[in-house]
């Protein structure tokens, strides 16, 4: 009832502060016959949005890309508490028996949690991915199904895995939409950064040397990672993650021909979403923190709040301009709890409402009752 009661006064009072321009010009988009990919896909790391695709909903392999979801699984093991970095892990038979690239393991040998994934991403070493998958769920085939349970639970709906490291197997597919939606979810592991960051380092005290595959490390500002694949039936692929100004952005590109064509589509698709989109940190305006009448409170008055917005995601345009709105009623009525939304705050642009943030009272008001009167009275009697 108390909400109700202050959700009819929302709209006595609604303030308008001034609008400010964002951005200065307009950015020609990315046509699709400028990639070489025959699949491909850009998507914002923070909200998900697609930002530009070319057939990417296409089923094809994706190679060591794979490894994504493999790593999505290490790490959440790691962060549960079922693994550490430090523990160490011994080679099974079967994980020295991968083929392609690999860090030759040896049945019976043992590495660290942390050296068997800086392999697995740097060196996209197959054996290692393996051997983690192994300490995770005790056998390849188990820790397979893990990961198409978790890429169901993501809504990866042309996703089937076969193995964990992304040697070519009939039925092992995926989409340049899925391995941006898994690349996303690695994101959110942020220790992962450490890891697909590095381009030079070495294993085995020195004896094993080991350089990143993802060249775009020394050539593209921003550049965070983060896993590249190549197999005969991939063709190269790569998922690239970048970051500047707050802005951190996928792209994904199936099927390429080689290496060279892979990073040049990668690294044109990361220059559209830079220079066509920002992530614009909206300010609380004042009109927001106030202090609002109460009616029937043991108090005459409550500070209201609105908690830090976060990031949202626009255009580079000029013609952008966003407008700060608040909605609070001229007054509220007890008793209302810290917490308690009194109104709403919105950004809106070009005429839409592009986020919305509850304002909130800041302290308890108790309702007046003859209780507490009483107690005020005698207590003012008393002194």
């Amino acid at each position: 009832m108390k909400f109700l009661k202050i959700v009819s006064l929302i709209l006595a009072l609604s303030v308008t502060i001034m609008s400010a321009p964002i951005f200065r010009h307009k950015v020609q988009a990315l046509d699709e016959k400028e990639l070489k990919a025959p699949s491909a896909v850009l998507m914002d790391a923070a909200t998900g949005k697609v930002l530009f695709e070319k057939d990417s909903h296409s089923v094809r392999p994706c190679a060591s890309i794979t490894k994504v979801m493999t790593l999505i699984l290490v790490m959440e093991a790691i962060e549960s508490g079922r693994l550490s970095y430090d523990e160490m892990i011994t080679a099974s038979a079967h994980a020295a028996s991968m083929g392609g690239s690999d860090i030759w393991l040896e049945p019976g040998e043992t590495m660290s949690v942390d050296d068997m994934i800086k392999a697995t991403i740097v060196a996209s070493a197959n054996d290692a991915a393996v051997a983690l998958a192994e300490a995770v769920c005790g056998t390849e085939e188990e820790f397979v199904n893990k990961m198409n349970e978790k890429a169901k639970s993501l809504g990866m709906k042309e996703t089937v895995f076969k193995n964990c490291n992304g040697l070519d197997e009939d039925g092992h597919v995926t989409s340049a939409y899925d391995v941006a939606v898994m690349s996303r979810e690695l994101l959110k592991h942020k220790k992962i950064l450490d890891y697909s960051g590095i381009w030079m380092d070495e294993l085995r005290g020195g004896k094993t040397q080991l350089v990143n595959t993802n060249k775009l490390l020394k050539t593209y500002k921003g550049i965070t990672g983060l896993k590249t694949g190549t197999t005969s039936q991939a063709g190269s692929c790569i998922s690239a993650t970048a970051q500047r100004d707050g802005l951190h952005l996928i792209a994904v590109v199936l099927g390429c021909s080689g290496g060279k064509e892979r990073f040049s589509d990668a690294a044109k698709l990361l220059d559209c979403g830079f220079a066509g989109y920002m992530m614009y940190v909206p300010g609380i305006p004042d009109e927001a923190s106030v202090t609002l009448p109460v009616i029937s409170g043991m108090t005459d008055s409550v500070k209201t709040t609105v908690s830090k917005p976060e990031p949202v995601l626009l255009k580079k345009d000029s013609s952008v301009k966003v407008e700060p709105k608040v909605y609070l009623p001229s007054e509220v009525e007890a008793p209302i709890s810290k917490g308690d939304v009194l109104g709403k705050l919105t950004f809106e642009c070009a005429g839409n409402t592009i986020a919305e943030y509850p304002i909130i009272s800041d302290e308890d008001v108790k309702e007046i009752n003859f209780a507490d009167v009483s107690s005020l009275f005698f207590s003012g009697l008393s002194n």
